[in-house]
């Protein structure tokens, strides 16, 4: 029997799965959906909704990096706080490291706001 000159079928390429979403991203809203959001319950189209968001955005992280806390009515207050310098152990080797003194962002949810959820 003589052999076919054609070659063989490739075999369709199999996707891996999707990873499933991470708990926490489980619900996000991204700044297109709020866009979106803005644009939908004001009188602005969507390019002018983006600005104001970006608008927004920026104007908050101008007043942290000035050190000024944000209050959002009905959402709560940003702030900086400082933290101090502290000793942690790095993963996987276990072995003594130091983190030093930093700044994050701190957020308060308002009373408000916390008696609806």
């Amino acid at each position: 029997m003589a052999k076919s000159t054609k070659p063989a079928a490739k075999k369709p390429a199999t996707r891996p799965a999707k990873a499933a979403p991470k708990a926490a991203d489980a619900g996000k809203i991204a700044k297109t959906q709020i866009i979106d959001m803005v644009a939908e319950r004001t009188t602005l189209n969507k390019k002018q909704a983006g600005e104001a968001v970006s608008t927004l955005v920026d104007c908050v992280i101008d007043a942290l990096r000035s050190g000024t806390s944000v209050g959002l009515p009905g959402l709560g207050t940003l702030s900086i706080a400082q933290t101090a310098a502290r000793t942690g152990v790095k993963p996987g080797t276990s072995e003594r490291i130091t983190i030093p003194a930093g700044k994050k962002v701190r957020f308060k949810v308002a009373t408000t706001l916390k008696g609806d959820l």
